[in-house]
């Protein structure tokens, strides 16, 4: 009799020590990880880019920076800047691979972070949407971008999130890269800053919020 209740307490010590790891452990690990984002904004790296349509996401990201005091150090594959805000990280990333190899720094960073892909967020421009113009999606196709193709490629899904600053389609016959690579004009310029402001509100309400309740809130404003 003895005997069988010194191996029945055994194996309650044993339940009890397995079940209390596996309430306390995953909980901690699970909710450091869910909050967690890779905010990556696309662009070209040299100083002939820095103005350019086609790097707003660097942009952004660079004037988010500025705006929150945090600074931008170069590691492997970019620039890497972390933001912490209401007990979420951002991490934020300016690939310096160039626009059309933008998935290598993603994945690599995404796994290096290990962040999950719906805390994924890509900030890159579209000719698509009238200048100023900020939706994101959750989904979609390339749309011709050279940067979301290779993320698409790398990543081997087009559900990722992605935050389209619109800069117009204002280019006569066969001047799309002239116009893309080319810089902002006065008057765009003019109202840049106000969009960047509100560019950070997209960015802090996708961590806060949610991506769903940040598109029903800044789609299309």
């Amino acid at each position: 009799m003895l005997f069988y209740f010194y191996i029945d307490a055994i194996v309650m010590c044993k339940f009890l020590n397995i079940f209390f790891k596996r309430k306390l452990r995953p909980i901690d690990e699970g909710q450091d990880y869910m909050k967690k984002f890779l905010i990556v904004g696309l662009g070209n790296i040299g100083v002939e880019y820095c103005n350019t349509r086609h790097n707003i996401g660097f942009k952004i990201l660079d004037y988010f920076a500025k705006k929150e005091e945090v600074s931008f150090e170069t590691v492997k594959l970019g620039d890497k800047a972390v933001y912490k805000f209401k007990g979420r990280t951002f991490v934020f990333i300016k690939p310096s691979t160039y626009m059309n190899l933008s998935g290598k720094a993603v994945k690599y960073w995404l796994e290096k972070e290990k962040i999950p892909l719906e805390n994924l967020l890509i900030i890159t421009d579209d000719l698509n949407l009238p200048f100023g113009s900020l939706r994101l999606k959750t989904k979609g196709s390339d749309g011709g971008h050279n940067g979301l193709k290779d993320i698409q490629d790398k990543l081997n899904t087009t559900k990722y999130n992605r935050f389209r600053f619109g800069i117009s389609n204002t280019f006569s016959k066969g001047r799309q890269v002239d116009y893309v690579l080319g810089e902002w004009s006065d008057e765009e310029n003019a109202k840049l800053e106000e969009r960047l402001e509100k560019s950070i509100e997209i960015i802090k309400s996708f961590a806060l919020s949610g991506v769903n309740n940040t598109m029903n809130n800044f789609n299309g404003k």
